[in-house]
């Protein structure tokens, strides 16, 4: 059962990933929806990227690569800024040193949804799973409740005139299915999304054994959310953070 009530305007998007492409298969979809719909969609990436790929020969390039590859994906799906926080890939961790520059980027940006990888692991698809994907999510979690509202959480920032701000709603993708409370119809967008993944062709050597099996996840994902046969949907563990049905401080 959704707790995102229909009808919600959605002016700014900040969407988190662990590597490039992880937003892509996870949310472009949704993403693509609310872009049209008028949104400013920004993304940041938290890691380079650099453990990705399947060529020995040219490791050195793999991270320039790959952030090139998420700017053409972000432009399919009219995305804007994109910030790169260059952590290593593959030693991804929460520490208070990387929660503090996502909370300044959640100041800066001061969206209506923050969006993140599922800090919870699935068991059913481990491979949704990987450490620097439930990194993410506990470094957005513990940035955006409490130290993104708090005022006296990482002063500096204060100090310098970023101040503190209360996220509406966190939205997690690649959620473990228990988790789920929220489905998207995303058949409209369909194509833009497909297109978008494609464009990290670095990660994927079967481009068409890949597009059939997102097609195939998409289609199931609608079914089980008793979305209208031959429907696609992309699905969300959706957390009202501060909204007219949410308590300060419980």
């Amino acid at each position: 059962m959704t707790v995102f009530p229909e009808g919600t305007r959605v002016n700014r998007v900040l969407a988190f990933a662990a590597h490039p492409d992880d937003i892509d298969f996870g949310a472009a979809g949704t993403l693509a929806k609310w872009c049209a719909q008028g949104a400013e969609v920004s993304y940041c990436i938290m890691t380079d990227g650099g453990a990705g790929g399947f060529d020995p020969g040219d490791r050195d390039g793999v991270t320039a690569l790959r952030s090139s590859e998420q700017r053409a994906a972000a432009d399919i799906v009219c995305a804007g800024e994109i910030h790169f926080l260059g952590e290593k890939d593959g030693f991804l961790a929460a520490n208070h040193e990387v929660v503090g520059r996502v909370v300044e980027l959640i100041r800066q940006v001061r969206p209506d949804v923050v969006l993140a990888m599922h800090p919870e692991r699935n068991w059913l698809r481990i491979q949704a799973s990987h450490p620097d994907h439930l990194a993410c999510g506990e470094i957005v979690t513990r940035a955006v409740y409490p130290a993104v509202e708090n005022p006296f959480a990482y002063p500096e920032l204060a100090a310098r005139g970023l101040e503190a701000f209360k996220v509406p709603w966190l939205w997690f993708y690649g959620a473990p299915r228990e988790r789920e409370n929220h489905a998207v119809d995303i058949t409209a967008e369909l194509d833009r999304k497909l297109a978008a993944i494609r464009v990290h062709a670095s990660q994927h050597p079967d481009l068409e054994g890949m597009d059939r099996s997102v097609r195939g996840f998409l289609q199931e994902n609608a079914q089980r959310h008793s979305l209208p046969a031959g429907t696609s949907a992309e699905v969300f563990h959706v957390v009202g953070v501060n909204t007219p049905a949410t308590i300060a401080g419980f």
